[in-house]
């Protein structure tokens, strides 16, 4: 029986499954919903930086989610230049990725938030 995710609060499970649900759409899209060449392409490759970040997300470390949070806003330029330039359904594809990513990308933001603001009100050292 799988336990419960330890998700902290909302912007942690936001960044996780949209991080999780990014990879999924990402890989199958350039493997088998659209990809580039019809008998499929390598471009699926380009989820492994963020495949290899979920580990790292699951348990809420926040270099990672720092990391993670720079990371997506690549992913989210190629879903505006691809839903933009590609026809349907690669188009419907990237909007997705774009979506996916933002999500990821705002829950990485909130929920470091209280973080930084923690590590700012520390006492300076001299």
């Amino acid at each position: 029986m799988l336990k419960t995710p330890p998700f902290q609060n909302a912007f942690h499970a936001l960044a996780f499954l949209g991080a999780l649900a990014l990879c999924a759409v990402g890989i199958y899209w350039e493997s088998h919903g659209a990809p580039v060449r019809p008998e499929g392409s390598w471009l699926g490759l380009k989820m492994l930086p963020l495949v290899l970040c979920l580990p790292a997300l699951w348990r809420a470390s926040i270099y990672a989610l720092q990391g993670v949070s720079m990371l997506v806003l690549l992913y989210m330029a190629e879903g505006v230049i691809r839903g933009m330039g590609d026809r349907w359904p690669s188009a419907g594809y990237a909007w997705v990725e774009f979506g996916l990513a933002w999500a990821c990308f705002f829950g990485c933001i909130l929920f470091v938030r209280p973080y930084k603001k923690a590590f700012k009100a520390l006492p300076k050292k001299d």
